[in-house]
């Protein structure tokens, strides 16, 4: 029992760090446009070390140390593994600016992290060594699978926020195109009037475009990194509507009808599975709930009256 206490306690400090850290986290931006905003706007300019003590803790002193571990693991690693841990990254919104190596150490240190924990707390307890490492070897695999998990699930919720806001973002390109505006412009209108993860792949194929990439290859490169299927069919149209001299207006406004349907779709897959996921809460927590409160006190009743003696 007391090594049962010493493992939810050590759970609880590391739920309550990873908490902090991920809020205290700085946010993904662009390094570079921050330095140019900071150095636009001092008279003076920066020394190399005051450009070093103006980064956070996280840029100076944990990134480096995290990419210096990602970098010695990532010779023992398959390219194979490391191209698709970057994809994942990349459909993932790239958290914390993060590369394969960086999120190669994370997991090794989690996992180190969630083992090493228990069993200090294993320890301490005096358990029994051998059943304690048992246990140590299963937490090392949570702590190792872990990261993996908590990408997959950023790649899910990006996805559904992605799917979620384009019906209204092909209407605000349909609109603007039929105002007169080219599609380059259009999608720079999104981007500039919203604050979401669609309008900022579009900022990013703009800056592409105006890096010299071709439009069709920005956009199948952004649709490769979302990884939404209704997001590799709309390329697919405006990069082939764009070849054969087709209507961009007509062929964004089909685009948007049919994305509100699919999305209507959606919804109503959605409301069909609720009963289906409501049944396990009905059951064990709902269920006996209300049958303790109805036959609670009628088993009472019947426990003190004369039939009760026989029981």
């Amino acid at each position: 029992m007391e090594s049962l206490f010493y493992v939810l306690l050590a759970l609880i400090a590391i739920a309550i760090v990873l908490v902090l850290v991920g809020r205290r986290m700085p946010e993904a931006r662009d390094p570079i446009q921050t330095r140019l905003a900071e150095f636009s706007v001092r008279e003076e300019p920066m020394t190399l070390e005051e450009i070093e003590l103006s980064q956070h803790f996280y840029e100076r002193i944990i990134l480096p140390f995290f990419n210096s571990i990602g970098r010695f693991a990532s010779r023992f690693t398959p390219q194979a593994t490391l191209e698709s841990t970057r994809q994942k990254l990349e459909m993932a919104g790239n958290p914390m600016r993060m590369d394969p190596a960086f999120f190669l150490a994370m997991r090794f240190v989690v996992a180190f992290g969630f083992s090493g924990i228990f069993l200090i707390s294993y320890l301490i307890s005096g358990r029994e060594l051998l059943k304690g490492f048992l246990i140590t070897l299963v937490f090392l695999l949570i702590g190792f699978f872990f990261p993996q998990l908590w990408l997959e699930g950023r790649i899910k919720k990006r996805q559904r926020d992605i799917f979620k806001a384009m019906p209204d973002a092909l209407d605000l390109l349909t609109i603007c195109v039929e105002a007169g505006l080219g599609f380059d412009a259009a999608m720079a209108k999104v981007h500039e009037k919203w604050d979401n993860d669609l309008a900022l792949e579009f900022g990013r194929v703009i800056q592409e475009i105006r890096l010299g990439k071709l439009r069709r290859e920005a956009l199948r490169d952004m649709a490769d990194r979302l990884g939404v299927n209704e997001m590799t069919s709309f390329v697919a149209a405006v990069i082939q509507s764009e070849q054969l001299g087709v209507s961009m207006a007509k062929v964004l406004r089909i685009q948007s009808d049919q994305m509100r349907i699919r999305r209507r779709q959606m919804a109503e897959e959605e409301a069909h599975r609720a009963p289906v996921k409501m049944v396990f809460p009905i059951g064990m927590l709902i269920f006996p709930s209300i049958l303790i409160i109805l036959l609670g006190p009628a088993i009472l009743i019947f426990m003190k009256s004369p039939m009760g003696e026989f029981f």
